[in-house]
């Protein structure tokens, strides 16, 4: 007769080891420890250059006076977000839909100059949209404020409608790096996950279907579609392909996620000019691998409404998208750039910071010499001309004589920079 087979105990069977949880210790997020000094440019006609009521527009960078040192920046649509060595947060500029986080009602000229957020910790980490603004805290908590916008028009940021102080937007979870788009955010989490949240009719949230990208989707009219949009929910991703991220950045209308120990970005979002690196010119709804941003190693990438300025490891500036006002920098003459092209005029140079706006672009180099081009229509380039710029464009002028530019921001229609002193470097005379 079979013996009777015996059943086995945990004793007998060697424990199988649980997968580990991914865990992003850090992101690359600006460094904030260096102290430095605002300056501006451009249009000041709401606030947004922090010059005061009587200032409505700079064509060449001129220094904001602020009791605080500031060691990041963050030009919104039309406001700016100053974040100071001590982890607060500052801002000036249009508050008609709160994107200042702070109550100017009956306070005259209270947009004109800054003023303090009131936020529970310490900041480490500004983002800035059309409308809206948000804070990473030290302890991985986000808070926002503000509002986000459609074709529709004004979404509301909750359901409440238009958030006009600082609320914790996302619960939870730990974040450690955020992102703004004009009208979304983009969050990543320590185990590599992104989140977003805002407006989707472009693809920008990658996690809903063209059809149920509209506030007024069939999947759920009204107040219940708007509820899923403004709540940060996970992208679209598919199960198997057990992605984690440990890096994000957000164009005006679209999402860059860079895959963790890997050089994969995969995108969603508007690429009618294949600012994304798509081949397909239609919006990406749901994430997608770009092969053309695949190719290279990111140190950053910046965005705006139809280019991208990407720059690599080794201190290379690429573009692609819009040839328009300039925008590219690949000269006079230059088509759409439906691939990657490096700038041949910034070649020589190690590239440390790049920034797009609008229709602009920028660029500070290793020796804190800042270049701008694209569209000058307000002065945002800081040239002190009007006129466009078809190639990097090293912008002068006597507040940075003797300043080395750390980063730069730039808006719909003002350029924000950040500098130290440098009393040791000569740099000619200043126009």
């Amino acid at each position: 007769m079979a013996t009777k087979r015996r059943r086995q105990n945990s004793a007998d069977v060697g424990t199988k080891t649980k997968r580990a949880k991914f865990t992003l210790e850090n992101a690359k997020i600006p460094q904030v420890t260096t102290q430095g000094v605002v300056l501006v440019t451009g249009a000041g006609d709401v606030g947004q250059l922090g010059l005061g009521p009587d200032v409505l527009e700079k064509s060449r960078p001129t220094l904001v006076k602020l009791d605080q040192q500031i060691v990041d920046v963050c030009a919104g649509g039309m406001h700016t977000v100053c974040l100071t060595t001590e982890g607060k947060v500052l801002t000036f500029g249009c508050n008609d839909e709160g994107a200042l986080g702070r109550v100017t009602d009956g306070k005259e000229d209270a947009e004109f100059e800054a003023g303090e957020v009131e936020l529970p910790e310490k900041v480490i980490q500004v983002s800035a949209g059309d409308s809206h603004s948000a804070a990473l805290l030290a302890d991985g908590r986000v808070f926002a404020w503000g509002t986000f916008r459609d074709s529709h028009g004004n979404m509301g940021m909750t359901l409440r409608g238009n958030e006009k102080l600082p609320f914790e937007i996302i619960q939870d979870m730990k974040i450690v790096k955020i992102a703004s788009g004009a009208d979304h955010i983009v969050f990543l989490t320590n185990h590599g996950e992104v989140y977003t949240c805002g407006c989707a009719e472009q693809g920008q949230l990658g996690r809903t279907t063209e059809r149920g990208s509209s506030r007024n989707a069939r999947s759920g009219i009204g107040k219940g579609q708007i509820a899923k949009l403004l709540h940060p929910a996970p992208i679209s991703l598919k199960p198997s392909l057990r992605l984690h991220f440990d890096n994000v950045w957000a164009a005006t209308y679209g999402t860059f996620c860079k895959v963790a120990s890997k050089d994969d970005v995969y995108v969603c979002g508007l690429n009618n000019y294949n600012q994304l690196g798509l081949k397909s010119t239609v919006p990406q709804f749901l994430p997608k691998l770009s092969k053309e941003f695949s190719k290279y190693k990111w140190n950053m990438i910046s965005s705006g409404q139809h280019h991208s300025i990407a720059l690599d490891e080794d201190g290379k500036v690429y573009a692609i998208g819009r040839k328009e006002y300039g925008r590219l920098g690949l000269g006079a003459g230059c088509e759409d750039a439906v691939e990657l092209q490096q700038l041949a005029s910034l070649s020589d140079q190690k590239i440390v910071n790049v920034a797009c706006g609008s229709a602009t672009s920028f660029a500070v180099n290793s020796e804190g010499e800042l270049y701008g081009w694209g569209m000058g229509t307000n002065g945002q380039l800081g040239t002190g001309q009007e006129d466009d710029c078809e190639i990097p464009t090293l912008i002068k002028g006597k507040q940075l004589l003797h300043h080395k530019v750390l980063r730069v921001s730039s808006g719909g229609q003002h350029t924000v920079i950040l500098a130290v002193t440098d009393t040791s470097n000569d740099k000619g005379d200043a126009v």
